[in-house]
């Protein structure tokens, strides 16, 4: 369960993050780890 609340709090990091206009590498890699943590929260439950 908090990883997956840690995936969200890194999605809203990536949206703001596109917002401001930062380097597409940096909202990439943010976007993975965001991805990694949901998955392995879903995957605990599971």
């Amino acid at each position: 369960m908090v990883l997956i609340v840690f995936g969200l709090f890194l999605i809203g990091g990536v949206i703001s993050f596109a917002k401001q206009g930062l380097p597409k590498s940096v909202i990439a890699l943010l976007a993975v780890g965001a991805m990694f943590s949901i998955l392995a929260g879903v995957l605990k439950i599971g």
